[in-house]
């Protein structure tokens, strides 16, 4: 894959972006917190990185199948860039107030609103469909790799140097991903973009979002994933996320322990993310759903209160399945759905699956005081269980081949049967 020059260019860049996000996060907790911020402080910027993607991400797979994915995210990489140095720049010249890191936070999730949906319809245009199986692999592989080291380098660097430091590191990664994105081959970059921006521009965004919807909707084996997934964030992820550390430190160990934890989980989705390459699933979508009997496991496991190493386990398993299966539900996507209508597929996708994620973490921590964290738990792993059941009751997800060579069928076709 790396042989491919336009997708050994984005990956690079793609990569440095996801590492300085992941050290920023970091970065931007400690520099809120020595100012004298308090944890109300921390949720609300939290809150206004994630409240843009949920009221943009419609939009911004609009656009991006309007004007081309390439320059939506170059453009959502520039302003991303900007927020970050802005940030970077004030925290070396002062204290800047509650409101500046509320400002830049806003301005990142909005960016990250117009790029998640325009990198879902991306890789068609960056490999051959060949080779997209693979190309999603290595993609999926890079944001748990991120999210194991960014973390452990922003420590070291915060200790003998500045937060500041890390956030101008995070501006200067998403200066380097626009710059890879800038030098793409002008396949990417030239006649394509210039021929389907007028047929773009000739109708309404009212009109793309309905066709997107129509898009979405036909597919019998793609929205009960997004139902799927929007119940089990509300029931069982964020309750995890919420609760997953209050156990770990009752008994557990704190916050090392936790954090083991979710460094197996990374270090499992990288493992699964590489094992994906060069398979090819005669039914994809049954092995992509089987995968997620997986995400039961850790908060089945705290449930249990099973040992550090079990739990661990628990979440390195995690891991691998999502990022395994996810290699090949995005490949059959990225085949089946035509290529002028993914982005807003898949802002539809992303915004269904997550809508309910702030309603988890508000809601987890009140209904664990009355039930207690353990059966709240036990309850959110076997919803997934059950979820991952009823999803594959549904023959489109069980009998959809792996999509041969040729152009995508419209909306509402029926998949040849499997061989």
């Amino acid at each position: 894959m790396l042989r491919v020059r336009d997708f050994r260019l984005f990956f690079f860049g793609y990569t440095a972006s996801l590492l300085g996000t992941a050290m920023s996060a970091v970065a931007i907790a400690f520099a809120l917190l020595d100012d004298g911020g308090t944890a109300t402080d921390l949720g609300i910027v939290f809150t206004a990185n994630i409240a843009p993607m949920v009221v943009f991400m419609l939009f911004g797979g609009a656009v991006a199948d309007r004007l081309g994915p390439r320059r939506v995210m170059l453009a959502a990489d520039l302003a991303r860039c900007l927020a970050q140095a802005v940030l970077a720049a004030a925290l070396a010249l002062g204290r800047p107030s509650l409101w500046l890191f509320v400002a830049a936070a806003l301005a990142v999730g909005a960016g990250n609103a117009f790029f998640s949906p325009a990198l879902s319809g991306f890789p068609v245009r960056l490999v051959p469909q060949n080779l997209l199986g693979d190309a999603n692999a290595l993609l999926g592989s890079a944001e748990p790799a991120a999210q194991v080291a960014g973390p452990a380098v922003a420590g070291v660097l915060i200790a003998v140097t500045s937060p500041a430091l890390v956030i101008a590191f995070d501006a200067g990664s998403y200066a380097l991903s626009a710059i890879a994105l800038a030098r793409l081959g002008p396949r990417l970059t030239g006649a394509t973009e210039r021929r389907e921006r007028p047929v773009r521009r000739a109708r309404s965004l009212a009109r793309d979002l309905a066709e997107g919807w129509a898009e979405f909707t036909a597919r019998t084996w793609l929205w009960p994933q997004t139902v799927q997934f929007a119940l089990f964030n509300l029931v069982t992820w964020g309750p995890y996320l919420v609760l997953g550390p209050v156990l770990a430190h009752q008994y557990l160990g704190g916050a090392r322990a936790w954090g083991a934890i979710l460094a197996c989980s990374g270090g499992g989705a990288i493992l699964g993310s590489l094992l994906a390459l060069g398979r090819r699933p005669r039914r994809p979508l049954l092995v992509a759903t089987l995968t997620t009997f997986g995400f039961a496991l850790p908060p089945l496991a705290l449930a249990l209160h099973l040992p550090l190493p079990a739990v661990a386990a628990a979440a390195l398993g995690q891991g691998l399945g999502s990022a395994f299966g996810d290699a090949f539900a995005m490949t059959v996507q990225q085949r089946l759905i035509p290529p002028a209508a993914l982005s807003r597929v898949g802002a539809f996708n992303m915004v269904g699956a997550f809508a309910f994620g702030p309603a988890a973490f508000i809601a987890a921590g009140p209904v664990a005081a009355a039930l207690g964290p353990r059966p709240v738990l036990a309850f959110g792993a076997a919803w997934s269980a059950a979820m991952t059941l009823a999803v594959l009751a549904f023959p489109a997800i069980r009998h959809q081949p792996w999509p041969p060579h040729q152009e995508p069928p419209p909306p509402g076709a029926t998949p040849a049967p499997a061989p």
